[in-house]
């Protein structure tokens, strides 16, 4: 099970089904990279590499069952790194970024409002950092503004950077003066956030990494921020950017070949608000566990939630196989708190937490996601996966399934012929309707 089907599980309304299911197009299943949707009002735009692995952008209204596609002047090879990342501003212009891994931007815009066939290349975006990018990001600021993030540079020497959408002058600049982070030349920030919390501040959580080497992650660290632009530690100290290893806020100091991962590092909030970091790294035994910190009164107060016997020894470059995959800590109508984890060898499950403590005092009873029905691979060609991607609709509660499948990633390296066929890329709306008793779920995934 992936991360997103597990969160799809966890978030899934009590009432919730598919409602309909679209068809899109077929898509390259050599190998993994993330697309994604975005839906504003009875538009729909959706971004993924096609079956001969280009770049490609699709449009619809939510009343109509065809998409209308556009291909892009971009090629994707074997790099599960090189995600898209699609944005619509106020004015309705499609933004588009993505096939990246240190390499010159690559950005697309189009010059009418939701009208895909009008896209360009938008490059330079300012100018300057932008020969070795890597992990697009677009989310909307403190005021509502459009915010693009991206790491100039590489695994072990690179620094975080932003920029903000002009929507007057049809512009890019920079939110801030300076990169947000700075490796100093000796190390990269792997980031998580900024993430918008019920407290009102942006928080921000982020390993130091010293190579290329996944095994010389280290050090979890924090910082928040108001207005995205000043900065300070969990005791309110001022930052002064760029944030560096000797200068920021440590949450957990992990060595390197600690056993923590920058893609396992988490996000969530109590039921007071309060900011809660999710990880995991090696227990005195040896053995790879999660564990949750929060910011208290007196400073960061750290659980363990899991208890294994197994240690995940993951080394080297490029896109690892993960063997474990958490969630955040998210709150619990009980007055409790969740969190889910897949693991390669312990199975899928959701701890409950108590919010006192942050202790788990037992497993959520299995739940049933309307998405079950849909989640075997329907391909033949061996190690096949099923893809997930979920996204909110336009506020009306409506959420929206991305399915597609594809062979796992493969340490971004090409793979010998023969390579599996395409798969369709399909969309599932989901919504409530009114209760039945369904029976079980034709499968679980718990």
């Amino acid at each position: 099970m992936t991360l997103a089907m597990l969160l799809a599980l966890l978030y899934s309304g009590p009432n919730e089904t598919v409602v309909r299911t679209v068809d899109i197009a077929p898509v390259w299943a050599g190998h993994y990279a993330a697309f994604d949707l975005v839906t504003r009002g009875d538009r729909q735009f959706v971004a993924f590499y096609d079956a001969q692995r280009q770049m490609t952008v699709g449009a619809r209204r939510l009343d109509d069952r065809q998409w209308h596609l556009v291909r892009l002047p971009s090629r994707t090879g074997w790099d599960s790194h090189n995600y898209l990342a699609l944005a619509l501003d106020d004015e309705g212009l499609v933004h588009l970024s993505g096939n990246m891994h240190a390499v010159p931007l690559i950005y697309f815009r189009t010059t009418r409002p939701y009208d895909i066939d009008t896209f360009q290349r938008a490059t330079p975006m300012v100018g300057a950092r932008e020969s070795r990018a890597t992990y697009p990001e677009f989310f909307r600021g403190p005021s509502g503004e459009l915010i693009f993030a991206y790491r100039d540079g590489y695994s072990g020497n690179g620094d975080q950077i932003y920029n903000v959408w002009s929507g007057g002058t049809h512009t890019w600049r920079r939110l801030l003066d300076q990169p947000l982070t700075d490796g100093e030349g000796q190390r990269n920030a792997y980031l998580n956030g900024p993430t918008r919390g019920p407290d009102g501040w942006w928080h921000l959580a982020w390993v130091w990494r010293e190579t290329g080497d996944a095994a010389t992650n280290h050090d979890l660290s924090y910082a928040r921020s108001r207005d995205l632009v000043h900065w300070e530690k969990s005791d309110g100290t001022p930052l002064v950017l760029p944030i560096k290893l000797s200068t920021g806020e440590i949450v957990a100091p992990v060595p390197v070949h600690g056993g923590m991962i920058n893609s396992n590092i988490r996000i969530g909030f109590d039921h007071h608000g309060r900011v809660v970091l999710s990880y995991h790294r090696f227990d005195a035994k040896g053995f790879t566990q999660v564990y949750n910190a929060r910011r208290e009164s007196d400073g960061w107060h750290h659980e363990q939630a899991s208890d294994w016997d197994y240690r995940w020894d993951f080394s080297g470059g490029g896109s690892l196989l993960g063997e474990l995959r958490i969630t955040g800590v998210s709150t619990a109508p009980d007055g409790t708190l969740r969190q889910g984890y897949w693991h390669a060898k312990k199975g899928t499950g959701v701890w409950r937490l108590d919010e006192t403590t942050l202790r788990p005092i037992g497993l959520m009873p299995p739940q049933r996601s309307p998405l079950d029905a849909y989640s075997r691979v329907e391909g033949t060609f061996p190690g096949l996966v099923v893809r997930w991607l979920m996204r909110d609709g336009s506020g009306d509660g409506t959420r929206y399934g991305l399915r597609w499948e594809t062979l796992p990633a493969n340490r971004d390296q090409p793979r010998p012929q023969p390579w599996p066929g395409p798969s369709m890329l399909r969309l599932y709306e989901l919504g409530t309707a009114p209760v039945r008793n369904h029976g079980r779920a034709a499968s679980s995934l718990w």
